[in-house]
């Protein structure tokens, strides 16, 4: 099962009001572990940056206003490819497979504005999972936000002073696996990539098959009479009687 795990940076929080994407990134997860694989680009927004904006994540100093010299480490966006540039790249990397986004709508209105001005298909909301959903439902009235799960989980999140579509992704993936219940919760355990592996070395052909030898048990002969007297003692209608 391949997952994405994906964030945005945008110039603001309506793009029906003029905002656009300025930053998209997204890790993939093959059976719920990490692959490697991410993606990752910043956009041209051809508009001017917001102060606001530009205080949550720091991108494009170059095109605020008035403009502003980029600072060690500030990436400028007038030299970033269009949306039309990356739309297609962005597509083919995220195929049919769901998308987990902390906070779906925000991100999902974004990509699908970006994509319905270039006549593009638009993605789904049911190819969303969102994260923030998730929290709330499991933890009802605590925060939310992905620096509290991270505090909630012992994540270590002290690289995110601003905020950063590809960081973000990364520190919410791990907050995913343990929404899900830890960081292996399907116990997909591999001795290793067959000559048939999909993504993360997994075999996708692989189906589980019956041990060729059965566990010896751990029950001493002691402890099978004392069961068995015990089962007696319940009578015919005893449930273990009607199965054994």
């Amino acid at each position: 099962m391949r997952e994405l795990v994906l964030d945005t940076e945008t110039t603001g929080f309506d793009p029906e009001s003029g905002d656009r994407i300025v930053e998209i990134g997204a890790v993939e997860l093959w059976n719920h572990m990490p692959t490697g694989e991410t993606y990752h680009v910043y956009i041209n927004p051809e508009r001017d940056m917001p102060e606001g904006a530009f205080g949550v994540h720091g991108i494009g100093p170059d095109i605020m206003i008035p403009p502003r010299k980029p600072e060690p480490g500030q990436v400028t966006l007038l030299d970033k490819p269009l949306f039309k540039d990356v739309a297609q790249g962005f597509l083919d990397f995220v195929r049919d497979d769901v998308m987990v986004i902390h906070n779906a709508n925000f991100d999902m209105k974004f990509l699908n504005a970006e994509l319905r001005w270039l006549g593009l298909k638009e993605l789904p909301m049911s190819q969303s999972l969102d994260t923030l959903a998730m929290a709330r439902k499991k933890f009802p009235g605590s925060p939310a936000t992905l620096d509290a799960l991270c505090r909630r989980y012992a994540i270590d999140n002290s690289n995110r002073t601003l905020h950063g579509a590809l960081l973000d992704s990364e520190i919410l993936a791990e907050v995913y696996l343990e929404l899900i219940g830890g960081k292996q919760p399907d116990f997909g355990l591999s001795t290793g990539p067959s000559k048939k592996s999909g993504a993360g070395g997994q075999d996708e052909n692989w189906r589980p098959s019956a041990r060729p030898n059965p566990l010896p048990s751990r029950l001493s002969e002691d402890e099978k009479k004392a069961h068995a007297d015990f089962v007696d003692g319940m009578g015919d209608d005893a449930v273990w009687k009607r199965f054994s």
